[in-house]
């Protein structure tokens, strides 16, 4: 009869995986195995020798938790039994931010479920980050920058991978934001009180427009967004007269400052 010493996952190298793991079970008196015990489900093996079976965890595996596993001959005589841990598959609930510089990137949290054995996050198409989680429920990373970007907003998907695979695509998302950059004001200048037009590229989701005055001080205006390339601002009041500047902030970052005196 045969005897089981050991199970080997050929992904983890250990008796721990997932579905559709290979696992080899090693042991004596083996080649005469036509089926493999997986708990209650009945697996056919993947190769057959005297002292080695081989066998795909098969997709009816529990979640998580301990399986025995043993073999049996052509006869029915089934060999001892050793057990195997099937890993859970990693899940993803939130992210500490919902938008990153494009041209930076940024430090974010993953919280979600099973992380333990987490290796990387995905960033969509931006790119992975090795990780090292200590805890199950989330980890710490630092998104990579998205040098390529093209689009003032690019969303991608982020994931974890772990022993018990890969997180799904889109259930937590992150968005890019280009930095924005001005190219006029109109009128160049203004008092307290007056509108100015400020003209430029990626102005999708301004947060901040940002007067600053001869003295170095400054206030933020009230604004309207018009498009992503045009933000009408007030002019705040208590700012000191003189060569000043102008700034546009979005999640992308700060813009250039541009020239607008005070009266």
């Amino acid at each position: 009869m045969a005897t089981i010493t050991s199970l080997v996952d050929t992904t983890t190298n250990t008796n721990q995986g997932k579905p559709g793991d290979t696992v080899q079970i090693n042991g004596t008196a083996m080649g005469t195995t036509t089926r493999v015990n997986f708990g209650a489900a009945t697996v056919t093996p993947t190769g057959v020798t005297a002292t080695q079976v081989t066998f795909v965890v098969p997709s009816t595996a529990p979640c998580s938790g301990q399986v025995a596993v043993s073999v049996s001959s052509n006869t029915g005589a089934t060999s001892n039994a050793l057990p195997f841990f099937v890993i859970a598959a990693p899940t993803t609930t939130a992210l500490s931010v919902s938008c990153l510089p494009a041209a930076t990137g940024g430090a974010a949290t993953l919280f979600g479920t099973n992380f333990l054995t987490g290796t990387q996050v995905g960033v969509g198409t931006v790119g992975n980050v090795a990780v090292n989680p200590t805890q199950t429920n989330q980890v710490t990373f630092t998104a990579p920058a998205n040098p390529g970007q093209v689009a003032d907003v690019s969303t991608q998907a982020v994931t974890i991978t772990t022993a018990g695979g890969t997180s799904a695509s889109g259930t937590t998302l992150v968005d890019y934001y280009l930095t924005p950059a001005i190219t006029t004001v109109a009128p160049a200048t203004g008092t307290a009180g007056d509108d100015v037009t400020i003209t430029g590229t990626s102005f999708v989701g301004v947060d901040t427009v940002t007067f600053t005055d001869s003295a170095a001080a400054t206030a933020t205006a009230v604004f309207t967004p018009i498009s992503g390339t045009q933000v009408v601002a007030t002019v705040p009041g208590g700012l000191a007269t003189g060569a000043g500047t102008i700034t546009v902030h979005t999640c992308g970052g700060t813009s250039n400052a541009v020239a607008f005196t005070i009266t």
